[in-house]
């Protein structure tokens, strides 16, 4: 089914329920597994989710012109593909400020960021999906209106 366009509120609505999900499961989580304070990986969580957000936003509107310009609907494909490519680029900007704020090496911040891609894969295609069914639902609703 193709999918209308998210307006410019929207989609910061879309971003920072996104980062906030994820902050409340990351903080915590990563605090635990990787032995850091949580106020410190809570910080880092919050770095992250500023960069996350404003990519967000700059790639699902590059991404929907795509899957307009070409009717693409979104297919399971086209989900995996959108997911990959969004973690591929938060990687380039996240492993350097990672490194920075842990005081790892890049290889360090690299390993440590595969290890949250592991939860961000699946974490992304699950909130996307949830989110446009509840928004198809949304506007049905509001057609019927």
């Amino acid at each position: 089914m193709q999918v209308p366009a998210k307006t410019p509120v929207e989609r910061v609505f879309h971003a920072l329920s996104f980062e906030l999900l994820a902050t409340i499961i990351c903080a915590p989580l990563f605090s635990w597994l990787m032995g850091v304070p949580l106020a410190h990986m809570g910080a880092l969580t919050l770095m992250f989710a500023g960069v996350a957000m404003v990519w967000n936003m700059i790639f699902n509107a590059l991404f929907e012109r795509v899957e307009h310009r070409y009717k693409l609907s979104r297919t399971l494909a086209v989900r995996v593909v959108h997911a990959c490519l969004f973690e591929g680029g938060l990687v380039v900007m996240l492993v350097p400020l990672g490194a920075w704020w842990l005081n790892v090496s890049l290889w360090e911040a690299f390993v440590i960021d595969i290890g949250i891609m592991l939860f961000f894969l699946p974490y992304t295609f699950f909130f996307n999906l949830a989110y446009d069914h509840l928004r198809a639902r949304w506007m049905a609703r509001r057609a019927l209106a």
